[in-house]
Formats: C-alpha cells, structure tokens, sequence
C-alpha cells in the first residue's frame, strides 16, 4: 500500500469518531420515523435458515413445492393474508425482531431484489434471505441453499458499502443481529436415506453439517457479522410429521437424537468461534428445550394439543399439509404444531419471548435482548 492510501486510511479511521456519532443520530431519526413509538435497540436484522424462518422467500422460487403463500396459512396475520409463513400468523424470527423494536421480521429477499430500498441500503432494517426446504449443506433442499443466501447478502453489503462507505458500513453491521435457524432438513433428508442407523455414520454426518456450518458463519463474519444470534434444532422427531410415520404414533428418536447430537457440536463450535474471531458474540436461543417443555407441560403453558397439527390431513394431521381444503382447527392457540412440521403463532410467541428475553436454559450463553444491548 503506497504513502497516500496508507494517508488516506488513516484520515478515515481519524474521522471515525464523528462519522459515527452523525450516523448514529441519523439513524436514531429514521428508526422512529420507521418504528413509530418502538424502541429499536440494534440497526437491522439479517435472517438466514428454512421454513422456520421464511417470511416469503419461497413464494418467489419455481421448482419447489415448500410454500406457503395460500389459506388457512395466515389465518391469524393481519388481514388474514396468507404471507409465505409456514404459520397461521407469525413465525419465531417475527417476534424476536418484535421484542427488539421492529414491526415484524425484514422483509424476504427475493421481494426486494429489483427494487431500491433506501432504509435497507443504509444497513437499516435488514434482510430475511431464509427458505423453505433449504438447510445447511447444498445438498440439502432447493435453489436458495444457505450458500445462495449468503452470497445474496454479498450484494446486499455491497449496496451499503456504496451508501456508507465502507467503514461505516462495518460499523453499522457489526451491530446488526445475524439470525440463522437451520438444520433440520439436512436431518430429515439423511434420516430418509439410511434406514439402518450407524453410530459412526451418524457422527460423520454431525462433523459434516458442523464443518459446513462453521464455513457459512466464518463467511459471514468476514463481511461484517458480529453479533450472532443462532436458533437451535427443535425436537424433530416429536412433528405430527414423524409422528405419523411410527408405528407407535411416539416421536423418532433417532431424529431427536441427530438434533441432540448437533446442538452439541454447536455450541461447542460457536464457543471456539468467538474465543478466536475478534469481536464476536453469540446466543443460542434452544427451540429444543422450549419445544421439549412445551410437550412436558402443556396445560401450564396454556396448550392442550401437543402431538396432532392443527393444519393437515391423516394422522395427527400430519400425513399431508395445511392446504385450503384441509382440516382446520378452532382452537389455534392451544396446538404446538400449525402443520406437520412448523408450530403455531402462539408457540412461536412463546418462543421467542423465552429467547429474547429468557433465562440460560433457554438462551445462552447470555440470551438474545442481552446481545443487541451489549455493548462492545
């Protein structure tokens, strides 16, 4: 690097302290203008997984039969409207971007990719990249792999370096949230494809979603991601999906145990990750303990239904998925499950409630509305 840009970096990292403090002051402007009378506590929010986070993505994509853009799906959104969420309302990443001062999750990609939005350009926001069917390896599910996604928000950060310079662009990232829910699909698709489970196979897999994982977080970590906010692999084993499938109507433990098996790994990746990563910070919201609870205590929190879906058709409802002319219960608010595979508004609620603002056994290791607020 010659003199004058060695010159030149050193007057931006100089100024740095007023570029910041205009931006901060410029933001706080537009999230009021944005959120009204919420409190917004962090820029934006960038969202990454399947269908448990999905807010439409998958309504723009050809060639995939995982959507949800039609009845009784959004029965209990507003307006009634079916959105692309596998949910009669909203999903888990809506509430969390709700406790955080957003009006709901950031929009999907794939609704905003031709279209100039100035809030998003500016790193305010953010950008729900997540899809339906999708999971952690390439492998695994449709065109909008997790790879895909990343690359999407690629241009994403591009269209903010060109807003804000790249400096501030990093600033203003690096105190954005990076929510990824992921995983369950890659077990799904595993699990149909090796009848007779090995344990040394079984672990092979584990190590190879794992690596594959640390590959995407390190990705994007080197574009801007400092706070990581990571959804773990629920119960899957106990969906009216599986379900349906056993003899016995119990859940498949072997699903549950894959899920156990990557949790595990998780968490210790994600503790090796910031102990050498500069800067990062993470929480991982447990949608395995929530979900487990859940079927442990139903009545305490407020459900009565916790094995059948309330969307479906055959056993449990989950032989088949929430269509128009599927059966559709009453009492939405007292099932677990929405679908075969996805829970309702209210466990999503719930949920994420328990990982904003819950105790370890549910977030750790500090829960998520002590991650946006930390301060650095």
């Amino acid at each position: 690097m010659g003199g004058g840009e060695m010159g030149f970096v050193r007057a931006g990292l100089a100024s740095l302290p007023h570029l910041l403090c205009f931006s901060l002051s410029t933001a706080a402007l537009l999230f009021h203008a944005v959120a009204g009378a919420r409190v917004r506590v962090i820029p934006a929010i960038y969202v990454f997984g399947d269908s448990t986070a999905d807010v439409g993505n998958n309504n723009y994509l050809s060639g995939t039969a995982a959507k949800a853009n039609f009845p009784h799906n959004g029965v209990d959104f507003p307006a009634k409207r079916p959105t692309g969420r596998f949910s009669n309302g909203y999903n888990g990443v809506d509430f969390l971007a709700i406790n955080m001062g957003f009006r709901r999750s950031p929009p999907p990609f794939l609704s905003i990719a031709s279209k100039i939005n100035h809030h998003i350009m500016r790193g305010i926001t953010g950008v729900n990249f997540a899809s339906g069917g999708s999971g952690i390896l390439d492998s695994t599910g449709n065109s909008m792999s997790m790879t895909k996604q990343i690359q999407y928000f690629a241009t994403i950060r591009s269209n903010i370096t060109t807003h804000l310079s790249i400096v501030l662009a990093d600033y203003v990232l690096s105190k954005s949230l990076f929510i990824i829910s992921t995983g369950g699909n890659d077990m799904f698709g595993y699990f149909s494809q090796n009848n007779v489970q090995n344990t040394t196979k079984m672990q092979q897999f584990i190590d190879t979603l794992i690596s594959t994982y640390k590959h995407h977080l390190v990705s994007l970590y080197d574009m801007g991601a400092r706070k990581f906010g990571i959804i773990d692999v629920p119960p899957i084993g106990c969906c009216p999906f599986p379900r349906s499938l056993n003899p016995t109507g119990g859940c498949i433990d072997v699903l549950n145990g894959l899920a156990l098996s990557f949790n595990k790994a998780a968490k210790t990746l994600m503790h090796e990750l910031s102990s050498t990563l500069k800067e990062m910070k993470y929480s991982i919201g447990s949608s395995y303990q929530i979900v487990s609870n859940i079927i442990s205590n139903p009545n305490a929190l407020g459900f009565k239904e916790t094995v059948s879906a309330c969307c479906g058709g055959g056993k449990f409802n989950g032989e088949s998925a929430c269509t128009p002319n599927a059966a559709c219960c009453s009492e939405r608010s007292r099932y677990l499950f929405w679908d075969m595979l996805h829970p309702t508004h209210a466990a999503s609620k719930l949920a994420g409630a328990a990982i904003y603002g819950g105790s370890l056994q549910f977030a750790s290791p500090l829960n998520f509305k002590q991650l946006v607020e930390e301060d650095d």
